[in-house]
């Protein structure tokens, strides 16, 4: 649920939350009250900022370089423009095992989160793959996010010409590919078997969004660029908990009640139950 108001004087005001979520989460709030952000900004710098955030998500050249301006204003990232041709003639016969693949997306739905994951957790590539070749010498390409026929997100091993043709001819997020090829002392480590084997055995298995925002999440503070914190990361989750549940599930839902030694609990009864037993900041970088 979702309620608001609105003040043009500065004095005493009284919002009246009509509806709860539990009677559970009604006795939380009394015990623990309510959470307060002040924007730091102020109204007007938090529409600019909101305005900032919105085009990242854009499918359109406004969108792209909104995403590259993001990346110089808030980490220091510069994305060069390489000369034509940007599309690289690649010899696959110069492809080995253990090659890695590095993507950088920066326009439309996937580009505008992935610039927000780049964001909070240092990082400059959003999605990464390897390079394996099976017994006949054919080349394949390991990855998790495919999404298969039913709309679900799995690990998928992909013949290389299918994947390549894919990220240069069909996905719109106009992907940034780099090949990093393993240095020969390290190649000559690989266990090709070794790594075709257990790539077969993860092959078409869920995606681990379970383990998403806690391979970023893993102090109480320090973790969160101003000015987030574990106040505002729980709010979100709040909110998104309603507008996408099953979504929520997946992000973040399992992975508390694994920490929590629950099963089954929805966000609020997380909420309400971690009171008892660990502070939330703390059970998201347990």
């Amino acid at each position: 649920r979702v309620t608001w108001d609105y003040y043009f004087l500065g004095r005493e005001h009284t919002l009246e939350i009509t509806e709860w979520e539990s009677k559970a989460e009604y006795e939380y709030v009394k015990h623990n009250g309510v959470s307060i952000f002040l924007m730091p900004s102020g109204t007007i710098g938090t529409l600019r900022a909101l305005w900032d955030v919105f085009p990242l998500f854009t499918n359109t050249g406004w969108g792209e370089n909104s995403n590259l301006a993001f990346l110089k204003k808030h980490m220091g990232a510069n994305f060069e423009e390489r000369p034509q041709p940007w599309v690289s003639e690649l010899n696959v016969d110069d492809i080995h095992s253990g090659d890695f693949l590095v993507l950088s997306k920066i326009r439309g739905r996937w580009g505008g989160f992935e610039t927000l994951e780049k964001w909070v957790t240092g990082a400059y590539a959003g999605h990464t793959a390897v390079c394996l070749r099976d017994s006949e010498g054919k080349l394949w390409v390991g990855e998790s996010g495919h999404e298969n026929e039913q709309g679900e997100d799995i690990i998928a091993i992909l013949p290389w010409e299918e994947w390549w043709d894919f990220e240069v001819t069909t996905d719109d997020s106009n992907p940034q590919i780099a090949l990093l090829p393993l240095r020969p002392d390290l190649r000559a480590k690989f266990n090709e078997t070794a790594a075709w084997n257990y790539a077969k055995q993860m092959n078409g298995k869920p995606y681990g969004y379970h383990n998403l925002i806690f391979s970023w999440i893993d102090t109480i503070s320090d973790n969160y660029p101003p000015p987030l914190d574990a106040h505002v990361v729980a709010s979100v989750m709040t909110v998104w908990n309603k507008l996408q549940p099953d979504y929520a599930a997946n992000m973040w839902t399992e992975a508390l009640n694994k920490r929590l030694g629950t099963e089954g609990l929805d966000l609020p009864e997380i909420i309400v139950e971690q009171r008892n037993v660990i502070t939330f900041d703390k059970l998201l970088q347990f």
